[in-house]
């Protein structure tokens, strides 16, 4: 690679394989680089093997040689181990999944060949397939484990990798709706791409996946492919059609590639689809802004404005806190406050469709009676689900005269729902 400084950088973490491209300027292009030296291998297993001879890690290829060939002990896929906050067992000693996958991500970044590759890096991109709660904080902590401050990563599920991957090609291929097939074995799920251009921002949106179980027999799943082809693109016109995963192959889909290729469709097949989509956010969010004209509207999205009024600096303003339009993973705020006059918190909160702000009040039960305006607080909220705030309030006192009680609350809010919060 000719990249040694401001790497952007994105890995695929799938569910049985994991690829690494990074950007590449002069070319303009995010670029896979090769598992295995000398030869053209973009996957390799997600797993993690520990050396006891050597006290460390080794990953992918060569995690599976030193397991089977030289006794290290293969811990598992990283994937798996990330979905869940159980702690593996590595040589008698409990391991926590983040600190794995910290181990998973410095062993992986070596393939780059860079030296102090935080230093030299602007941007790591995560992708998996999805991303649960227990995902995002074992990622979030393995990355902050593995040396990466909040600013120089972001993390992403395969939807929006796909949007970023279908956008950051030449437009002729997505100025209409892109199709996307996915394969796993004898399965195979569909989902569209679709663009509103009669709004701004633009909005893209996936929509829901379709799914069909195809038969082994060769010539039998050429035919019913075909039939899910014409029930899934129907007389629609597409810019082009993707197709990941294993099990499709040009041997057996004759008729299929026929038909997907109709009406001048053109059609692209790949693995590496992901990580390069993560590698091309970065590169658009950090840099060219390209799709800042554009919002992806995915599952993950976080659509409410939370704010707060307050006096700053004598006079009366609302202060913005949450602004929708982000993944719920990277929508979190934090302010300090001094209480006029009151014993609660109350959020002025904006909701899609909603023409006028709901105000939804947070009590502080126990709240240490002190003069007015002598009770200074800490705000933090933090989304831990596209739909669940939680909110954090810590009493800080009012220096030496009213010292801090201590006191925190805590709650589980939906903004939308608000009926159903849930005092911690």
């Amino acid at each position: 690679m000719n990249e040694i400084r401001d790497l952007i950088i994105g890995i695929d973490i799938g569910k049985e394989y994991t690829q690494i491209c990074y950007y590449d300027r002069k070319a303009e292009e995010a670029r896979s680089l090769s598992m295995k030296v000398g030869a053209s291998q973009y996957e390799a297993p997600g797993c993690l093997c520990y050396r006891a001879e050597h006290d460390d890690y080794c990953v992918g290829l060569e995690a599976e040689y030193f397991a089977r060939e030289k006794g290290g002990i293969m811990i598992g896929n990283i994937y798996d181990i990330c979905q869940s906050e159980e702690k593996p067992q590595v040589a008698g000693e409990e391991k926590d999944p983040a600190e794995l996958m910290a181990y998973f991500l410095k062993g992986i970044l070596k393939f780059l060949g860079i030296q102090d590759i935080v230093k030299n890096t602007k941007c790591l991109c995560l992708t998996s397939p999805e991303l649960t709660g227990v995902q995002v904080r074992n990622y979030q902590k393995a990355c902050s484990l593995a040396g990466f401050p909040a600013e120089k990563y972001m993390l992403m599920d395969y939807g929006e990798s796909f949007y970023y991957y279908a956008l950051g090609q030449k437009r002729e291929t997505w100025n209409r709706s892109v199709g996307w097939y996915a394969f796993t074995g004898e399965d195979v799920m569909f989902r569209k791409l679709t663009i509103n251009g009669s709004v701004r921002p633009f909005l893209v949106k996936m929509e829901k996946p379709v799914n069909m179980h195809l038969p082994p027999e060769d010539e039998i799943r050429d035919m019913e492919f075909c039939r899910f082809v014409t029930k899934t693109l129907g007389k629609e016109l597409f810019s082009s059609v993707q197709i990941t995963g294993d099990g499709f192959d040009q041997h057996w889909a004759q008729q299929s590639v026929k038909l997907l290729c109709h009406q001048g469709r053109k059609v692209f097949y790949g693995n590496n689809l992901f990580a390069k989509g993560a590698c091309i956010a970065g590169k658009d969010r950090l840099e060219d802004k390209k799709l800042k004209g554009y919002r992806f509207l995915s599952d993950s999205l976080v659509t409410t404005d939370v704010g707060i009024d307050m006096r700053v600096m004598g006079s009366p303003a609302y202060y913005p806190l949450i602004e929708g339009g982000y993944n719920w993973y990277e929508c979190g705020a934090g302010c300090e406050l001094i209480l006029d006059d009151t014993e609660e918190l109350v959020f002025i909160v904006g909701i899609p469709d909603e023409t006028e702000k709901r105000r939804v009040g947070m009590p502080l039960p126990g709240l240490p009676k002190r003069p007015n305006r002598t009770t200074r607080l800490s705000l933090e909220l933090k989304y831990v689900s596209p739909k669940d705030c939680e909110i954090t309030v810590k009493d800080l006192g009012f220096g030496e005269m009213y010292p801090s009680s201590g006191k925190v609350w805590k709650e589980l809010v939906r903004w939308d729902e608000t009926e159903e919060r849930k005092q911690a």
